[in-house]
Formats: structure tokens, C-alpha cells, sequence
């Protein structure tokens, strides 16, 4: 008997799961069309959308946590993720047009031209617009801007647009990305000894359907390899994880932060894979000397990274007596200091050799077995640097849900699904003073998830210690 199925005339409790998710699952896809029409003509606005989506998502996420399953609940959650993909796959993007930008830079490789040496706009490329206008034209920052995306993200723009440069093109390669995310989460899952039913918590999440099946952003690619890179440090090869990550983070930076949280000691091939693989990438475009680098000393000006307004943390301290101008490059060097010390923390609790009370708490916590000791470690320094850079946009968030479907926690939950819908509200206008306000509801939102988790999750240890002790 597999785990989740039933007996002794119970046999008929799945099919009640079967038929909630079935229901829960058919309304999701309404509001995934209703997302669609929206982009055309208002009709319960974005907002609308956003809200009954996450709330048909929790109440599923919570069926499948609490209720028994068959052998037909997760070909029923695959194929409603499968379609829900569909109905984002063939419309434009509306949302973001950051895809447009990944094929021209595939279409300008194919052209035997760095897509690090010109912006879009350079008269140099004039010869590529006509056959590419409708690219052309939606690309932003096109006239000043150098792309911004590192060498791996570069090869697969390559590789893609050698298939086929189009924007529906790399929509579907985005989403077939997904689906090695949903093995891979599927594999740990197994692994954790957990139901792979639960990758709903990944197929359903409207953050990614949105994000990644309407938009089709690169997030979905450095998911992939990360959760590739997770599976692999659970099978105990480090060659395979350096790679994988080193992937991952040659698509977009910030899988470096989990580094330290994978890294077994003194064994050092995982860590120089990542350099060989980063060494002999950006030898590719070394061409453009410091080019390679793109866009990305801009987009920290932009972003208000450099000036701290982005910053909620900062802007918070800012309110304290005495410390209104206190700089971004304060805080940064003691968001440094802090980084460092949950680095070690990471490092520490994933090398313990399970025999220190701390590590031992922490399985005990998230119900870990002795192999899986990374991931908590993987999930704070994923969190913590979400948390502390505040992004504006959801897709940012995007690669917390797969670290939320292997320990599902409440505040990683409410953070990502927060910002997903404030972002669709008039809060999302993007303004300092609506974007101060956004923040505020969703980190105390966050707080108060924090607790209730940590609330839960002793509650329920001490539960089991009593059992154990009365058995």
C-alpha cells in the first residue's frame, strides 16, 4: 500500500480529494483564462484575479497536506498544472516583456554578435530590426540598456532560438524547464519520505503560472538547476551539485547565497565546479572585456540598491531616534555581518554529522531525515536574502516555492503569495510611498506567520514527545 492510500473501508476517502482538487483545480483554470481576457478588457481586474486564485490555492495546498490520495490524485494535479500552462502559453506576455529580450539576444548570437557588445538600439544592428520588429519593439530599456543576463542564461537563449526564435518558443521552453523542476521536487520528495502528491505546492502556486506560463521568465530555468543541484547534495554527489548550481547561478546570481548550505566539508569539488563552470562561461564572451557584465552597475542604480530605497529593513531603521541617515552602505556591510553569520550557521548544521543537539533540533523541527540536513539551512539563506533585498516584483519570489513544497512553512508561503497579490493591487503602482506601504502589510503579514509556524511546529514536537513517551 502506497503512502496516502487507505484501508479498511476507506478506500472511498481519495476519491473525496480527488473530487475537491477536481473542483478546486476547474476553478483555477477559469481565473487562469479570466487572467487572459483581463489583459484585453477589465472585468474583475487583476486584483480580482490574483485574490481567488490564491485562495483556491490554499484550500487546495491544504487538501492535499491533510487528506488521503490515490493513484489518480497525481496525474489529476499534473494535469491540471499542464493545463493551466496551456491556456497562458500562446497569448503575448503583458505583464513583462523581459522575454522579449532573451530572444533577441539568442537571435543576436545567431548573427555571430556578442549580445554583450551593443545595446538593442545601436545602428549596428539595424540590419536585425526588420526581420525582428515585433522583438525589437518590445524590448525595454532597448536604447541604453546592455543585457543584463549571464553566460549560461546566454547559452540557452542560444540553444532555444536555434529551435525557433520566437516568444511563444521560449514560453514553452520555460515551462518544460518547470517540468525537470517538478521531477527533480518529486524525486526529494520520495526521498524525504513525503508523498509526491504534494508537488501540488509547486504546480498550482498562480505566482508561477503567472510568472512563468504568461511571462515566461528566466526564473524557471534557475529553478530547474537548482532544484537539480538539491537532489544531487542529497544523493551525495558534489561534482553534479557544483554544476548544476553553478548553473543556476550563471542564469541568475542570486543561487550563490546557497553555496555554504550545500558545500560538504573538506570536500571541495563542488565548489570548483562552480568556479571551472563560471571560469569557462564567461571565457565564451570574453571578448567584450568588461561588457560581460552587461547591464547590471545600471540596474543597481534603478533599482535603488545603491541609494538603499529599496531597502524596507533600512527604511525602517531610518524611523529610530537618531538613525535617519544612517547610510545603505551601512546596512549593507551588517546585512553582510549577518549573511556571514547564517553562512556558517548553514555550513555548520549541514555538516554536524548529526550528532550535535542543535542539528538534531532542527530535523526534529521540520521532521528531517539525517541526509536532508542542508535544507534548512538552503531555505533561510533563500529567505533571509529575499527579505532583506525586499524585491519589488513577484517573479522574484518565484524560487522560494520550490524550497516551500520540500519544507512547507507558513511565512515563505505567505511572503511570496503576499507580494503576488499586493503587487496586483493599487499598492503595486510601483511609487516609494506605495511600495513602502506594500511592504509594511506584507512583512507584518510575514511576522505574524513566523510565529504562528514556530508556534505550530513546537506544539506539535512536544505532542510527540509525550506520545512516544506514554507508548
Amino acid at each position: 500500500m502506497k503512502p496516502g492510500e487507505f484501508s479498511h473501508g476507506s478506500f472511498a476517502l481519495p476519491w473525496i480529494t480527488n473530487a475537491i482538487l477536481s473542483l478546486l483545480g476547474f476553478g483555477l483554470l477559469a481565473f487562469t483564462k479570466q487572467l487572459i481576457a483581463e489583459f484585453h478588457r477589465f472585468t474583475i481586474g487583476f486584483s480580482g484575479v490574483a485574490g481567488w486564485s490564491v485562495i483556491l490555492y490554499v484550500l487546495a495546498v491544504l487538501a492535499i497536506l491533510t487528506l488521503p490520495a490515490n493513484r489518480f490524485t497525481l496525474p489529476l494535479i499534473l494535469g491540471f498544472g499542464i493545463a493551466f500552462r496551456l491556456v497562458t502559453l500562446l497569448p503575448e506576455p503583458f505583464m513583462s516583456s523581459d522575454i522579449y529580450r532573451y530572444v533577441w539576444d539568442g537571435v543576436v548570437q545567431h548573427a555571430h554578435i556578442s549580445p554583450y557588445r551593443y545595446v538593442p538600439g545601436d545602428p549596428v544592428l539595424t540590419s536585425l530590426r526588420a526581420p525582428n520588429r515585433d522583438l525589437f519593439d518590445h524590448i525595454n530599456r532597448r536604447d541604453y540598456a546592455h543585457t543584463i543576463y549571464p553566460p549560461v542564461a546566454q547559452f540557452l537563449f542560444y540553444g532555444i532560438t536555434w529551435l525557433n526564435a520566437s516568444v511563444t518558443f521560449m514560453k514553452l521552453a520555460m515551462i518544460l524547464f518547470e517540468g525537470v523542476t517538478v521531477y527533480a521536487l518529486m524525486e526529494l520528495l520520495q526521498a524525504l519520505g513525503r508523498r509526491r502528491e504534494e508537488v501540488l505546492l509547486y504546480v498550482w502556486c498562480p505566482l508561477l503560472i503567472w510568472e512563468i506560463g504568461s511571462s515566461g521568465h528566466l526564473d524557471s530555468a534557475a529553478m530547474a538547476f537548482i532544484a537539480l543541484a538539491l537532489l544531487a547534495r542529497f544523493r551525495q554527489q558534489p561534482i553534479a551539485t557544483g554544476a548544476f548550481l553553478g548553473a543556476a547561478i550563471l542564469i541568475k546570481f542570486y543561487p550563490l547565497v546557497l553555496v555554504p548550505a550545500l558545500w560538504q566539508r573538506k570536500d571541495f569539488r563542488m565548489p570548483l565546479t562552480i568556479v571551472t563552470l563560471a571560469a569557462f562561461s564567461y571565457a565564451c564572451y570574453a571578448s567584450v572585456g568588461w561588457l560581460v557584465f552587461g547591464f547590471l552597475g545600471g540596474y543597481v542604480q534603478e533599482e535603488g540598491m545603491q541609494s538603499g530605497t529599496r531597502y524596507f529593513f533600512l527604511q525602517l531603521l531610518q524611523l529610530l531616534p537618531g538613525l535617519r541617515h544612517v547610510s545603505s552602505a551601512f546596512y549593507l556591510v551588517g546585512m553582510l555581518v549577518v549573511f556571514g553569520a547564517l553562512a556558517f550557521w548553514s555550513w555548520k548544521a549541514a555538516n554536524s554529522g548529526f550528532n550535535q543537539q542543535r542539528a538534531k533540533f532542527w530535523l526534529r523541527l521540520f521532521r528531517l531525515p539525517e541526509r536532508a540536513a542542508f535544507l534548512p539551512g538552503v531555505l533561510f539563506l533563500a529567505f533571509a536574502m529575499m527579505l532583506v533585498f525586499s524585491p519589488h516584483y513577484p517573479w522574484y519570489l518565484a524560487w522560494l516555492i520550490p524550497f516551500g513544497v520540500l519544507l512547507p512553512n507558513l511565512p515563505v508561503l505567505t511572503y511570496a503569495l503576499g507580494l503576488f497579490y499586493l503587487s496586483a493591487t493599487p499598492l503595486g503602482a510601483g511609487t516609494a510611498e506605495s511600495q513602502y506601504r506594500l511592504n509594511s502589510l506584507l512583512y507584518a503579514a510575514v511576522f505574524l506567520a513566523g510565529i504562528l509556524e514556530l508556534i505550530a511546529r513546537l506544539g506539535y514536537g512536544r505532542i510527540v514527545a509525550v506520545r512516544n513517551r506514554i507508548a
